[in-house]
């Protein structure tokens, strides 16, 4: 009986260690998986902005308000002023309007949450994509259809590479695939 015990002791302390080991490499796993997942993240922002009316509704033109993101890296939040360049004279009556206003006044301004993001070793570069005819909502997903912004894609390197290996909306236009495209 002693020496059973001492033998299930020693299956113990050699597969409790193992064990651990299996599950953290597992939640590593996971967590690689993981990274760049955020589909529906949709945060709050400061004042109640919808894309749905805006673009969807309105058919205000992405590039109307995020002007420089066939000129940029990066898509750009509009400024204050663009949003007044039409609600100065419509629907002046809102609250956030009049927040909007009144903060302009005063020379502060919003901090949007920004809801779309790349991880940092990534060199994402919109006027490229832009320039080659690829639809902001190939990534985006139909922002127009949203009041509130949520992430609809996985942003992970398989999404990308899919999409320069074999793009679904022009199959002659392939990109580059050499780590170096995206990774500087």
């Amino acid at each position: 009986m002693h020496q059973f015990i001492k033998l299930k002791s020693s299956r113990l302390k050699t597969l409790l260690p193992l064990s651990f080991i299996g599950v953290v490499a597992l939640g590593g796993v996971f967590a690689w998986y993981s990274l760049g997942d955020n589909r529906g993240y949709a945060p709050d922002q400061p004042i109640p902005f919808s894309h749905k009316r805006h673009a969807g509704d309105n058919k205000i033109p992405c590039q109307y308000c995020h002007s420089d993101v066939d000129k940029s890296r990066h898509a750009t939040i509009p400024s204050m002023n663009v949003c007044m360049n039409c609600h100065s004279v419509i629907r002046q009556d809102s609250p956030s309007i009049q927040k909007m206003k009144q903060l302009i006044e005063q020379g502060g301004s919003f901090e949007w949450v920004k809801v779309h993001d790349m991880a940092d070793f990534v060199f994402f570069n919109h006027k490229r994509h832009i320039a080659q005819g690829i639809a902001c909502e190939t990534c985006h997903g139909n922002v127009g259809e949203m009041v509130k912004v949520e992430q609809k894609e996985k942003f992970n390197m398989g999404f990308c590479v899919n999409c320069h290996r074999d793009n679904p909306l022009n199959p002659e236009l392939k990109a580059s695939t050499n780590c170096n495209t995206c990774h500087h």
